[in-house]
């Protein structure tokens, strides 16, 4: 448990090899969570090869970690292969739905964690790049998902060339709500966000941003309402185009 709460995310990489034989290991541990209905509604593409690196990297905003790092992994909601085995034992699958899709997209992350966990204990370092949700019709195309088929996550494994400060957390009474949610009053959010912004790293990004607050940070330059509202109907097309939704 102590190493567990001392993890951080891992964005530079040494250049020790990840085995094949390692990496097998950890997707079998992966593949030993929870599911649901045990269908395993997921698929993982592993990269190495530095050219396919290279041509997945825009869709990651060309984040120094998508190229350097020795292993990519795409994580996959994949209803594909279930549908296929579905009609070849004379069954008739119903899963063109969004409600599929939450599915498959929740054993897709059940299956990333398990896999992020097992890795940081064997020594390695691991990063999520949320651009997946951002580009998923871009990969689509990159690694030729088929229908049904929709990334959700992408992880960079290798083994850490340096250890990074831990970032900071919310306390968990931020979080934790017993038996009913516990809504928040203005002085339990002072409270739960004061550390977060009393640290000189994000004075510092206020500074950069030229912000007034750290809020301000992420409503007007990390994450705009005009880029979340763009990004929500990419991911609506690719969901129409991959077969989950009809609207």
């Amino acid at each position: 448990m102590k190493s567990l709460k001392n993890r951080r995310t891992i964005r530079k990489y040494s250049d020790k090899p990840v085995s094949d034989k390692l990496l097998n290991e950890l997707l079998e541990i992966a593949a030993r969570t929870s599911t649901t209905g045990n269908m395993q509604l997921y698929s993982v593409i592993v990269t190495r090869d530095e050219s396919m690196k290279a041509t997945l990297a825009p869709a990651h905003f060309n984040q120094p970690m998508a190229t350097q790092a020795p292993v990519v992994l795409t994580i996959c909601a994949d209803f594909n292969r279930f549908n296929k085995w579905c009609i070849l034992r004379n069954a008739v699958p119903g899963y063109d739905n969004f409600v599929s899709f939450f599915n498959a997209a929740m054993d897709a992350l059940f299956f990333a964690q398990t896999f992020c966990v097992a890795a940081e204990e064997k020594g390695l370092g691991i990063c999520y790049l949320g651009t997946t949700t951002y580009n998923p019709d871009k990969i689509i195309d990159i690694l030729a998902l088929p229908k049904f088929v929709i990334p959700v996550t992408t992880i960079t494994l290798g083994y850490p060339e340096v250890i990074p400060p831990q970032p900071d957390r919310l306390p968990i009474e931020s979080f934790v709500h017993h038996e009913t949610y516990n809504d928040y009053k203005p002085q339990d959010i002072d409270s739960y966000y004061s550390n977060k912004e009393s640290l000189p790293e994000n004075h510092q990004f206020i500074k950069e941003n030229h912000k007034e607050t750290l809020a301000q940070v992420f409503t007007d330059v990390r994450y705009k309402k005009a880029d979340n509202e763009h990004f929500s109907k990419v991911l609506l097309e690719t969901l129409k185009r991959q077969g989950f939704h009809k609207g």
